[in-house]
């Protein structure tokens, strides 16, 4: 059973895992074209992070950056042995059930054409192509997506 729950991101295992995460970054892009955010910018206030296991394993961790009129999913990061087990599916339902908690309909996300597989499990999930927003910029690499949480 996928267990998904609340996590600090500067404690092990999820520091673990935003590392690896992390670190492919940097392996595919640019330093100007990577948007994560530290550890530390991820325990403020208007973050909610996420961590998912199976058993006592930790295998994904999300979070929820609550924006103006809106919130961003970021840090979405699955471990390479744990992908197509469903984990992904339920972070994205918690972060969603997240959002309505916190009030919010409109969710965003920037991430690449390159990760193709998180473009697909983000379309499946009901997310769609939109333009840039917030500080974004069009950068040739950026794919952004947007989905509107029904009632």
């Amino acid at each position: 059973m996928i267990v998904v729950e609340p996590g600090a991101p500067t404690s092990a295992p999820a520091s673990d895992l935003l590392d690896a995460s992390q670190a492919l970054m940097r392996r595919l892009f640019n330093p100007e074209e990577n948007h994560f955010l530290s550890h530390e910018a991820l325990a403020q206030p208007d973050i909610r992070f996420f961590t998912a296991r199976i058993g006592a394993e930790t295998l994904g961790c999300a979070a929820l950056k609550l924006c103006d009129g809106y919130a961003e999913v970021k840090s979405f990061f699955v471990a390479d042995a744990a992908r197509g087990k469903g984990i992904g599916a339920a972070l994205l339902r918690q972060i969603e059930d997240q959002a309505r908690l916190d009030g919010v309909t409109e969710l965003k996300l920037e991430t690449a054409e390159k990760l193709d597989a998180a473009i697909r499990l983000y379309a499946r999930n009901g997310f769609t192509r939109c333009a840039p927003f917030g500080a974004y910029l069009d950068n040739g690499v950026s794919v952004f997506m947007e989905k509107t949480l029904p009632d």
